[in-house]
């Protein structure tokens, strides 16, 4: 739904065209990462316990293995655009005047924003172990703790409190959506439980939106007052549980479609990309947006017969792009996998300078995909309680990586081992 206007502005044919909305109340997925985030990691536990049950490095195995698969290809994707940037700005073309140079600053900012879901899902893994504790302890009851808890930040900001805490929604709201995952591994989401989320879900979205200060939209609008999505809201919340009921109640045909071997054969050979499409979808669309106008190729106005018509081709030319983005850089995403050869790590201080290092980079990720990557640009940007710098969200980065690199195990060997859900 990108699209550039005229004179070179950035925007998002939702908020041209407000009728189209309504269409991320379904077209909204993230939920559905975290739900299966939630699936994959409960089997990860699961089987780290059978391999691994001392405490004692347990928690710095899980988190290293979490936190590399996550960040390999992330790393070989700001490597990438931090390259870009310099090369823009030692040609001059970020600070060229006109359309030409607003594009090209607004793509180094706006590109590496996807990364918001790295460093959030980061911290979901951080608190994997501790959740699910939790979780088996207290079970559905956690849920119903976070969702209330969402729902008491919403009132406060909304209701004239300090806006700064409507950031603990990013907590709330995906570990929320996340602690479902366990419960489906579980066995608690029934079909019958399925259509009461979605009823439930689905319905208190639309009052919400309706009766409260909530916008249509489920993603985020340039020029919104309000985002529900940063930092997510109770109505996002609600949506989820709406998208993530109809997963369950869908739960019963898939199984059966995926039981056949071809399709399960093509889903699991599709797994491994995945990571990769996610980082690289929006520097296909951007190039693709940039280039077009460079050999005459003009978009049409958003919404109109032509823009709808040229819809499919559009896709088919950035499904290409991204394809070929992804056999460039999947070899980061797919590298050499250490675990643990089930003797684990006995020194008690790693679980705690791992679980340091997860909030470092938690940080060190949200800052990155709020100030972008002009390391030589170097422009301030507002993040929770001050202006911050490229430079300064990648010393951050770089300081949690080292953190993590002093966990590492030298008794690791090579394993075979796979986990369940390679993406999780």
């Amino acid at each position: 739904m990108v699209a550039i206007t005229h004179d070179g502005q950035v925007t998002n044919a939702l908020a041209a065209v407000p009728a189209l909305q309504p269409l991320t109340w379904v077209l909204q997925v993230m939920p559905l990462f975290f739900l299966v985030g939630g699936v994959a990691h409960a089997h990860t536990l699961e089987s780290l316990g059978r391999r691994h049950p001392a405490y004692a490095g347990r928690y710095a195995v899980f988190f290293r293995a979490r936190a590399a698969r996550l960040l390999r290809p992330t790393l070989a994707f700001l490597t990438v655009w931090v390259g870009i940037g310099l090369v823009a700005d030692v040609s001059g073309l970020t600070d060229r005047p006109g359309a030409a140079g607003r594009l090209v600053r607004d793509a180094l900012v706006m590109v590496p924003q996807l990364l918001w879901f790295v460093g959030i899902y980061l911290g979901a893994c951080a608190l994997a172990p501790l959740m699910r504790e939790l979780h088996l302890r207290w079970g559905r009851r956690v849920v119903v703790a976070l969702v209330s808890l969402a729902v008491v930040v919403d009132v406060v900001r909304f209701g004239g409190g300090p806006s700064l805490v409507g950031n603990l929604n990013f907590a709330f709201v995906w570990l929320a959506l996340h602690q479902l995952g366990f419960a489906w591994r579980d066995g608690l989401l029934t079909t019958a439980r399925g259509w009461l989320m979605v009823i439930v879900g689905f319905g208190a979205m639309g009052l919400a939106v309706a009766l409260g200060p909530y916008p249509v939209s489920m993603v985020g609008l340039p020029g919104e007052a309000v985002s529900n999505m940063a930092p997510p809201t109770a109505a996002l919340l609600m949506q989820g549980f709406g998208i993530c009921g109809l997963a369950v109640v869908l739960r019963p045909v898939m199984g059966r479609v995926l039981a056949r071997p071809r399709v399960w054969g093509a889903v699991a050979m599709a797994c491994p990309y995945a990571m990769t499409a996610f980082l690289w979808h929006l520097t296909s669309l951007m190039a693709v947006l940039l280039l077009g106008p460079a050999v005459g190729v003009e978009q049409p106005d958003v919404a109109s017969s032509g823009w709808w018509l040229t819809r499919p081709l559009v896709f088919a030319v950035l499904a290409a792009v991204t394809a070929v983005l992804v056999a460039v850089f999947v070899r980061f995403d797919r590298g050499p996998r250490a675990t643990s050869d089930g003797s684990g790590d006995r020194r008690r201080w790693v679980d705690a300078v791992a679980a340091v290092s997860a909030a470092v980079l938690f940080f060190g990720i949200l800052i990155v995909s709020i100030v972008g990557v002009d390391v030589l640009g170097n422009r301030p940007v507002f993040f929770l309680v001050g202006d911050v710098t490229p430079v300064a969200g990648f010393a951050v980065l770089a300081g949690g990586l080292l953190l993590l690199r002093t966990t590492r195990q030298h008794t690791d060997q090579p394993s075979t081992h796979r986990d369940p859900m390679p993406v999780g």
